[in-house]
Parts: C-alpha cells; structure tokens; sequence
C-alpha cells in the first residue's frame, strides 16, 4: 500500500518556480491558501498539514495546536517578525528562511537609495519635466558617494553585498554589528565600530540591515537621530519600528539630517497622514526592496527546498532561524 502524500501549504501568490520544484515530487500534495486567508480557514488546512510556508501569515502559538502534525515552516523571505518563534522551538518545529535569496535585490535597493538621494534623483527629474532648467546650478547640489564614510548597521547577509559595492565605489564603510567579530569586517575591508553611539556623528550615510528585535526596536531615537551630521541621510530597508518615525519626521524638518530613503514602515501601509509621506526629504517605497522577479523566484525555489529538506530527514541548517530543535546550536 502506497504511503499517502505529505501535504504541504502554500501561498497561492509564490513563483512558479517554486511550485515546479514541488510539482516535481510525487510524494507531496502542496496546497494552495491566500495569504488573507481567515485564521478558522487556515486552521482547518494546518490540521492535516505536515508542512507550511508562509507570506504575510502570522504564525504561532495557536496555528501549533492547529496543526500538531506540521513538520516545518518556511518564511518566504528572512524577516520572521511575524512568526512566534519561541512557540515553534517548544514544538521542535524548525522555522526556515531563504537564506541569500533576496540580499542581491535589497542591498541593490539599499544602494538606489543612496544614489537616487545624493544625486537628488527626483527634484531634479521635476526640474526638467516643470521646465525649470535655469534651477538647476540652484542649491542644494548633488554630491557624490566616492569619499563619503557609510555606516552599516547588521553585517550579515544583506549588510555584507551592500559594504562590499559601496567599498568598490570609494566609501569608507564602517560596520555596527555586536554579534559579527571584528576580523570578519577588517577581512571585507571595512572598519569595525563597537558603539553606535560613537559611530553615527562620522557617518554621510548609515544603512540598516538588521532584523526588528526588542534590541532594535526603535534603535534610532531622536538621540541618536540628533547625534547624526546635518548632511546625512538614512537608509531603512530592513524593517518598520527600528526607526522612530515620529522623532525621524521632526529630525528633517528641523535640518538635524538632510534626508531619508525608507522601504519600510512602522504600519503597512502606512497611514494616510503620516508626514513622512509628504515630507519632501525622503523618498519611499511599499516594501519592496526584496521583491524583484529574480529574488521572488528564487525565494519560492528556496521556500520548497527547504521544506523538502525536512520531509526528506536532511535538513537545510544553514537556513534554519532556531537550529537548537535540531540539537545544534
């Protein structure tokens, strides 16, 4: 008698790619769920499921009980702020995320940030579309990003492309990241800053690339916003709250930073009087940073993969978020 399938859930929105690769095995039924699907709904599915991936799922305690035959599950992403995973850890369910799938796509977002801010991208591009040509020797000029001292802050999977590009390009890169020895950033060329506090006042641009932690949470405050040169600009493409927007918004209006590029939001989306949204000083996108075509295929390829890993008894450690259910640390 032919075992039955393990049965996987899937948001119905992931790269086809991604579904090839499950499509490819017979022993795995992978089922499709929206990812605004109604918590009594998903719960029904979990029942019987021995795996799940998620989008923009919260998961938890609760979707635990519900589904108390689930194996793994798998972030389509590397954000896991929405996922409880100190629940996962006591049910010794691994919680996967995918790895270096997107950092090629955010660290080139963070970088377009960079640029589209030194360069004043957009003023400019209304200069000429409002026929206002004769502004353009007009001040504040563009600058360049050569000579100019960045500040990344989380050196891992993301923070590392974007140090290595704007090393080539002729920054000095400075590094904030108290969990990455200092060997590991002098051997990328960049210099290891062991305070945050000291490290801000040097920098022309500082760009976060950590995850949204209690540790993080509102980690640029309006001190360490003021403690910055009036002449910088911050970057955030990692997650909304690790900013406070509210001491952000006064922080360029009174001149105290010359401006923002920001991905992410504190609530998304954001509310429709929120200032930063017509303050002229930031530039915005809707989370997309990681959402390319490339990087969207190759998370779904990553996401199957990873589950697979587990079905298959050979786990995927180096994507794993909370490898000690595995007994490694």
């Amino acid at each position: 008698m032919a075992s039955a399938k393990k049965k996987l859930l899937i948001p119905s929105n992931m790269s086809r790619k991604g579904w090839a690769v499950l499509g490819g095995r017979s022993d795995i039924e992978a089922i499709a769920f929206d990812m605004t699907i109604a918590s009594a709904e998903f719960h029904a599915l979990l029942r019987d499921a021995d795996g799940v991936a998620l989008s923009l799922t919260r998961f938890g305690e609760a979707e635990l009980q519900a589904g108390p035959n689930v194996r793994a599950v798998a972030r389509h992403g590397v954000g896991y702020d929405m996922v409880d995973v100190a629940a996962c850890t006591r049910h010794r369910v691994p919680l996967f995320v995918t790895g270096t799938a997107n950092s090629p796509s955010v660290a080139e977002h963070a970088l377009s940030f960079m640029l589209a801010l030194a360069k004043r991208t957009e003023p400019l591009n209304a200069m000429v579309r409002e026929r206002r040509w004769a502004q353009r020797l007009a001040e504040p000029l563009p600058i360049d990003l050569f000579g100019k001292t960045l500040l990344v802050v989380g050196f891992g999977r993301i923070g590392t492309r974007i140090a290595k590009a704007c090393v080539a390009l002729g920054m000095a890169v400075r590094v904030y990241d108290p969990y990455v020895p200092a060997s590991a950033v002098s051997a990328a060329g960049c210099i290891a800053e062991v305070d945050l506090d000291a490290a801000l006042p040097q920098a022309d641009f500082v760009t976060i690339h950590c995850p949204k932690t209690p540790e993080t949470t509102n980690m640029f405050d309006a001190t360490r916003l003021a403690s910055m040169k009036s002449s910088a600009y911050l970057i955030n493409t990692a997650r909304g709250g690790i900013i406070d927007e509210a001491a952000l918004q006064v922080a360029l209006t009174e001149g105290r930073i010359s401006g923002a590029g920001l991905d992410v939001f504190e609530r998304e989306p954001p509310a429709d009087d929120n200032p930063l949204l017509s303050n002229p000083k930031v530039i915005a996108a809707p989370h997309m940073a990681g959402v390319t075509r490339e990087a969207m295929d190759r998370m779904a390829i990553a996401v199957a993969e990873n589950l697979l890993s587990v079905i298959d008894g050979k786990p995927k450690l180096e994507n794993v978020v909370n490898p000690e259910v595995f007994g490694h640390r």
